[in-house]
Parts: C-alpha cells; sequence; structure tokens
C-alpha cells in the first residue's frame, strides 16, 4: 500500500503509472485538500484518499464518491467533527508536532473507539512507539521514499527503506 500526495502536478500521472506498473499494489492519493481533489484523485483511480484535514464539502464528496477516506485531525474538536461525518479511522497529522504518542494515549480515553494512523515527522526509530498504542493500526513516513532519495533516483536506497518499514511492522530482523 502506497500513499502518494497531490502536491505537483505529476502526481495523478504518477498514481495512474503505478497502477499500471503493479496492478496488485494499492494505491491511494493524499494532500487531498478539497471535493476538486478528490475527485480527481477518484477519477485517476485512487484506490483511498487522504487529507491533512476534514471540512464538511470533502467528507460529502468523499462519501459520494464512494471511495476509502482517511480524514485528518489534530485536535479533540477534530475528532468529534470527523464523528458527525461517520469517520472513526483517523489520520492524526502533523503527529509528532501535536504530541506524537502521548497525545494519542490521552485521546484514547474520551475517544477509545477511534482508530488512528499517525503521520508527519516520524521516523523509523518511533513507529513502534506508535504502532505499540491500542488505538494506532498503521505509521506513515516519509522517510521510506523522501523528496531527496526521490530527486536523486536512489530507488535501491527507497526499496531498503520500504523493506525496513516493512519489518519494523512485522518484528521481523531486517
Amino acid at each position: 500500500m502506497v500513499e502518494l500526495t497531490l502536491r505537483t502536478p505529476a502526481a495523478l500521472g504518477a498514481l495512474a503509472a503505478m497502477k499500471a506498473a503493479c496492478p496488485f499494489l494499492m494505491v491511494g492519493m493524499g494532500t487531498v485538500l478539497g471535493a476538486e481533489d478528490a475527485k480527481r484523485a477518484a477519477d485517476a483511480g485512487a484506490d483511498f484518499l487522504v487529507s491533512p484535514g476534514l471540512t464538511d464539502d470533502l467528507a460529502e464528496a468523499a462519501m459520494a464518491l464512494g471511495v476509502p477516506f482517511l480524514p485528518g485531525v489534530a485536535t479533540p474538536s477534530d475528532l468529534m467533527r470527523a464523528q458527525d461525518h461517520g469517520f472513526d479511522f483517523l489520520k492524526f497529522f502533523p503527529a509528532k508536532a501535536a504530541g506524537g504518542p502521548a497525545y494519542l494515549k490521552a485521546l484514547s480515553g474520551p475517544f477509545g473507539y477511534v482508530k488512528f494512523c499517525p503521520t508527519g515527522g516520524i521516523g523509523p526509530d518511533q513507529v513502534m512507539d506508535y504502532l505499540g498504542l491500542p488505538n494506532v493500526v498503521c505509521v506513515g513516513g516519509s522517510w521510506v521514499a523522501s523528496r531527496a532519495m526521490i530527486k536523486a533516483q536512489d530507488w535501491a536506497g527507497i526499496e531498503r527503506n520500504a523493506y525496513l518499514a516493512t519489518s519494523i511492522a512485522t518484528g521481523d530482523k531486517a
């Protein structure tokens, strides 16, 4: 499973190319900021959508498109707004800046049924701190394929990091 970000004009084309090259790969589009972004990503074949936040228009568009949607939250009020739209699996963003594992642990009291995918500022050394929480089901990290690695076309390094991420998550010794 891979999430691309809708931050460049090449993003939608990259999504289509990845799906054509690896039909078994689930490719989602992140940084979906509005209803039009959601529609363009769904039309390009995104398997899921991810946003750093949530608006009423975006929630309604994502639900109408029928594509799985992971809206972002950072505060209890954000969580309650997401609940109002029926979402209980949420992106916690920006995870490190918003308080990290301790903050997510505190949210588990009043929001024990909500599950999170924290992203933002997380490196490989912090992944298990998040995955050890009962309300965290997965962790996102741009460290797997950093901008510098992509610019340098360090595909072998990206492959190593993807393997490391899988090893961390499964407990295998890499």
